[in-house]
């Protein structure tokens, strides 16, 4: 039996491993939307597994990348040739990573922000069922990315379904297309990305078509987390030279009627307080 409904979905894995045997000895997971999410926003989890005999990393995948910006040298390519070139760099990060499988489910965006949400879930849920990861790292419910967004409800729902029998010790979602510098300081989770620089910086190399097709999003991921490291507490020094925020995703997760909406605007309304009263201060 297949494990995606999906026939085109792609499967790398590591070792010569079945993607039992990868799933099985898996022990962080990301679940994105496209080629790069995982590296841009759980660079934690993949340099905590890391040349590291008892963590592996794996990653989902959802789209298929046929969306992707194009300039530059890519400008002229069709959506199925640019489709070949972002699945192959998607594997190749996983192969420099270290990854232990690396999944690419292979969906239009149009499909996944529409009637295939339950395939998509599925298909989660079916990576969830054979890993019962430790950490997962997903989208954070304020990204302005409606690809984003609808990922994260699919795994949402995905590890609710799961939830009887396994839960992860943390989910956590991660900064994408938008950050989470407005989170209070009390409720952000810090993902320290120091260790391994120089992979890191070869990890965003590998997305070629993106960087050299306009969209530098090394620089601009990088700059962001050092941002994050310097910019937290403006009166001691600096402890770490990069750092991701995430937010706790886990309440989501062990209460089913916790609606995302309602978790992330009590959220905002927290920032929206503390901004009236840091004003009101000195009216």
């Amino acid at each position: 039996m297949s494990l995606f409904l999906n026939k085109d979905a792609d499967i790398w894995l590591r070792d010569g491993l079945s993607p039992d045997e990868a799933l099985t000895r898996t022990t962080h997971l990301g679940i994105g939307a496209h080629q790069d999410d995982l590296e841009f926003m759980a660079y934690e989890g993949i340099a905590a597994c890391y040349d590291c005999d008892d963590r592996w990393f794996s990653g989902i995948t959802v789209t298929d990348g046929r969306g992707s910006s194009r300039t530059g040298p890519f400008a002229n390519l069709s959506d199925e040739e640019i489709r070949e070139i972002r699945r192959e760099e998607q594997r190749t990060a996983a192969e420099i990573g270290h990854y232990s499988a690396q999944f690419q489910l292979d969906y239009p965006s149009s499909l996944l922000k529409g009637e295939g949400r339950p395939q998509v879930t599925e298909d989660i849920l079916n990576v969830l069922e054979k890993a019962r990861p430790d950490v997962v790292y997903l989208h954070q419910p304020a990204d302005k990315h409606d690809s984003h967004i609808a990922v994260l409800r699919c795994s949402i729902e995905a590890l609710r379904q799961t939830a009887a029998t396994h839960v992860p010790e943390r989910v956590i979602g991660c900064e994408v297309w938008r950050s989470l510098d407005w989170l209070d300081d009390s409720e952000k989770v810090a993902m320290v990305c120091d260790a391994y620089p120089n992979l890191s910086a070869k990890l965003y190399a590998v997305f070629e078509s993106q960087i050299a097709g306009g969209k530098r999003y090394d620089l601009a991921v990088e700059g962001r987390r050092r941002a994050n490291a310097t910019m937290f507490d403006s009166h001691g020094s600096d402890i770490y030279q990069s750092v991701a925020w995430g937010i706790d995703l886990k309440p989501l997760v062990v209460n089913p009627d916790l609606s995302i909406e309602a978790f992330i605007l009590e959220k905002i309304g927290r920032l929206s307080q503390d901004v009236k009263d840091r004003v009101q201060k000195y009216s």
